[in-house]
């Protein structure tokens, strides 16, 4: 994977719930549109996502039914300018030379439809600054 100042890569990483690094990676992509190179990563593969999160996506134009994060390996940690965690703890390879950004959101697994909107719009709020800072018009 070749990546260029003007294109940087940024994979989300949530080890414990992979469909939530999912569904930030997919807004990520959604928002930025050719502007960021986006991967999610998981501890294990996310099979199924929940259909609450599934609907909230596409009230946000978001579809996200076909995705399935990759399971996390150093490999794809090297290869991403930027790596997100979400409430990984230690449990993400912390390599020499990259850039993390840790963020805490709630655990939209078992909610419905009005649990994660807000968690929909909190990421939203935080992609759209993240745009900016890795990746300015």
């Amino acid at each position: 994977m070749s990546t260029s100042p003007s294109r940087p890569s940024v994979l989300f990483v949530c080890v414990h719930n992979a469909g939530r690094s999912q569904m930030a990676a997919a807004f990520l992509t959604h928002l930025a549109g050719d502007r960021i190179e986006v991967r999610s990563a998981g501890s294990a593969p996310a099979d199924t996502v929940n259909p609450a999160v599934v609907e909230a996506m596409s009230e946000a134009g978001v579809d996200i039914s076909a995705e399935t994060p990759k399971i996390l390996t150093v490999e794809a940690v090297q290869a991403s300018d930027v790596v997100i965690t979400m409430g990984c703890g230690d449990t993400c390879p912390v390599l020499p030379g990259k850039r993390y950004l840790d963020w805490q959101l709630d655990d939209p697994a078992g909610q419905g439809v009005e649990a994660v909107r807000p968690i929909r719009d909190a990421i939203e709020t935080r992609v759209r600054a993240l745009i900016s800072e890795v990746a300015p018009v």
